[in-house]
């Protein structure tokens, strides 16, 4: 089967596609025919040595990659949710080594969900890594019915699904993006739209119970200053939000970090959101296998909306 390899860590020309063995489903896997990939900026972290590349320290061929939708070609001795022929979808061994960037994958069949009818490989591989972030993240602020919430990057891969899923909970919902994704983030369900560029926060809005923070930094700051007292702040990126526990202490709130995991076990619940709806993918753009390098590009250019899509 092809795959596509890093050779070492560091820029996309390090990127080769390659024949390799098709691998074999273990007793709890499946063996999965990868029909659509999702890109996240975790990828493009770890291609460069940061994100989760201490994963990858001693291992040759490095295959990055965690999202994907397909369909199931063998199941192992003793997996009873899935039979072959099955179309699933699910982010696989996430921290660890996903090894999405092949053509055949295998995973635990726990990382995986059942692909409902009425969506696309494509939606589905999407919604993964992005979808799965934005549940545990709304789950950990445990966001109420009525609570008003300020979700940053409303446009990107988690800020979308997090604004479609805390509008789904009842809470009121304040989005921030630039001017462009305006109708974008109305859309989704925000009740209250704020262009990062030309709003400072302060004056934009007030009142904050609860914050989903992607983009770390000045950003924490900024937030709690229009939080209330007591109010929660949950930021997601690594590396830019070491201090955020402390930030909050300080103003009399909490501030918590997280990290999605495959064996949180909530891919089923994203299925079922996605059947009946209740969240959709956004999808900026697609990709052949082949071009992985201009995805990884993208998603590092900061200005993708929704999410990146490779097809194999």
């Amino acid at each position: 089967m092809k795959a596509i390899i890093l050779n070492g860590f560091g820029g996309v020309e390090n990127f080769e596609t390659i024949d390799i063995e098709m691998p074999s489903a273990r007793e709890n896997e499946v063996l999965v025919q990868v029909k659509s990939i999702s890109i996240n900026p975790v990828d493009a972290k770890t291609r460069v040595g940061k994100g989760r590349a201490s994963f990858y320290k001693d291992v040759n061929p490095i295959i990055l990659g965690w999202d994907v939708s397909g369909v199931v070609k063998e199941v192992g001795a003793k997996v009873t949710k899935f039979k072959k022929g099955d179309e699933v979808f699910g982010m696989i061994d996430f921290p660890g080594q996903g090894k999405a960037y092949a053509e055949y994958v295998t995973a635990p069949a726990a990382h995986f969900a059942l692909k409902p009818g009425n969506i696309t490989h494509e939606e589905a591989a999407a919604a993964t890594l992005a979808a799965l972030t934005a549940y545990k993240a709304l789950e950990l602020l445990e966001l109420k019915k009525g609570e008003k919430i300020l979700i940053h990057a409303a446009a990107g891969g988690v800020g979308h699904y997090a604004v479609q899923m805390a509008k789904h909970i009842g809470a009121r919902v304040t989005g921030t993006a630039s001017e462009k994704n305006r109708a974008l983030v109305k859309e989704l369900g925000a009740d209250e739209f704020i262009d990062y560029k030309s709003q400072k926060l302060a004056e934009a809005t007030s009142g904050i119970d609860k914050v989903l923070d992607a983009i770390g930094g000045e950003n924490i700051d900024e937030s709690l200053e229009v939080m209330k007292p007591g109010g929660i702040i949950l930021s997601i990126p690594a590396g830019k939000n070491d201090l955020v526990g402390e930030k909050a202490e300080a103003k009399g709130m909490k501030g918590f970090v997280m990290m999605v995991n495959s064996n949180d076990h909530h891919i089923d619940e994203i299925a079922s959101y996605l059947e009946k709806r209740i969240i959709k993918s956004v999808i900026y753009k697609t990709y052949s296998f082949n071009q992985i390098p201009e995805a990884h590009l993208q998603i590092e250019s900061g200005t993708t909306v929704g999410k990146i899509i490779i097809n194999i």
